[in-house]
């Protein structure tokens, strides 16, 4: 931050000019002939000083009409600088962060004293400078390739973390977690049955939270890890279908049993957007595992195989009833083998509502407090 050396009012200056001569104000004013309270209130700091009076203090005092021209510029800037600083500081909060978007959902409080604005952002991505790097270990779903997080996607994982340590969940078990793989599969028959998804990963020591989606920021859930080895499930449900839910769902969950994201950010392809040999290993291993859970691929080839090219939507239907699964996990998968994403949409079933509905949730009108 620029620093200015101080500057006085003019008026002190003037002060000085008067007691070096032994003058009064009121002899002055007569000098020039101006009122007294002109006189006063520029020594007071009250009035500032014109062209005008410049001249005549100029011409009565010797000093030239330019002296305090300038001492009433630098002055009056003088008076701005710490605007100036202050915007300066606010351009530096918006350049790095979401600042409107941060406060509209109660993350930040709204603040014109820019100190308590600053110690807000500070406190919420736990850095000590504002300027000072931001890390943050993770392996999250996005769909874009950018190599490291951008800062909205930051301010997201941020408040995931925040609302997950706040869950009270008992210790981790990677057994019970493999246990409920099952139990979870059992619910892929209806959008309702994912209302049961938070309090199953509960059980296995899995803190599973919902935030809202920041716009722009492409990303659909984040596996990451509490200093007490408490992994965390976020989601966004960015896409509020059941297909997508499922799969992201799965995906992260391969994600903490294969303990990722502890110790480095993972750039996590979407599958639509990018061929497989661009993605890392493991991320080929947490899609691997999604697809398999959202319909059993060796039946879904099959299907691929006995019907292709001729699509009906009754084959589907009976597909999906056969499988015990609804019809939107097929038409997502179908449409992803075969690139074709206007197949079957409208039996991708929204799901939002049901998962909300028991999950903490922090979006959508809720902000989440202690």
């Amino acid at each position: 931050m620029t620093t200015f050396p101080e500057v006085f009012p003019p008026g002190e200056f003037l002060r000085e000019e008067l007691e070096a001569r032994n003058w009064t104000q009121t002899e002055l004013a007569e000098i020039i002939g101006r009122p007294v309270r002109l006189i006063n209130e520029i020594i007071a700091g009250k009035k500032a000083i014109t062209p005008e009076t410049a001249i005549q203090l100029g011409e009565s005092l010797g000093t030239g009409a330019d002296v305090w021209m300038n001492l009433e510029s630098q002055y009056q800037l003088s008076k701005v600088r710490g605007a100036d600083d202050l915007i300066a500081r606010r351009a530096g909060l918006y350049s790095r962060f979401p600042v409107r978007e941060m406060i509209k959902r109660g993350w930040i409080t709204a603040s014109k004293n820019i100190d308590v604005l600053e110690q807000q952002f500070l406190e919420f991505f736990k850095i000590e400078r504002l300027d000072g790097p931001m890390v943050f270990a993770h392996a999250a779903r996005k769909t874009d390739t950018e190599a490291a997080p951008s800062s909205l996607q930051l301010a997201w994982l941020y408040r995931a973390r925040q609302v997950a340590s706040e869950l009270i969940t008992g210790p981790y078990s990677e057994a019970s977690l493999h246990k409920a793989l099952p139990r979870l599969s059992a619910l892929r028959t209806a959008p309702e049955e994912t209302r049961h998804v938070a309090r199953i990963l509960n059980e296995c020591g899995v803190r599973f939270v919902i935030v809202e989606p920041i716009a722009g920021s492409k990303i659909d859930g984040a596996c990451f890890w509490l200093a007490d080895e408490q992994p965390v499930v976020a989601m966004t449900l960015r896409l509020d279908r059941i297909d997508n839910f499922w799969f992201v769902l799965r995906h992260e969950l391969e994600h903490v049993l294969q303990r990722h994201g502890h110790d480095e950010y993972i750039l996590d392809q979407e599958i639509e957007s990018e061929p497989a040999h661009h993605i890392n290993e493991e991320e080929q291993l947490a899609n691997r595992a999604a697809a398999e859970f959202c319909v059993e691929q060796d039946e879904l080839h099959g299907f691929i195989a006995r019907v292709a090219p001729f699509f009906k939507e009754e084959r589907v239907l009976r597909f999906a009833q056969r499988l015990a699964i609804h019809p939107g996990l097929v038409a997502g998968q179908l449409q992803r083998h075969l690139r074709r994403y206007d197949l079957f949409r409208k039996h991708q079933a929204k799901v939002r509502s049901f998962v909300t509905s028991s999950a903490r949730t922090d979006g959508w009108g809720v902000v989440h407090t202690d």
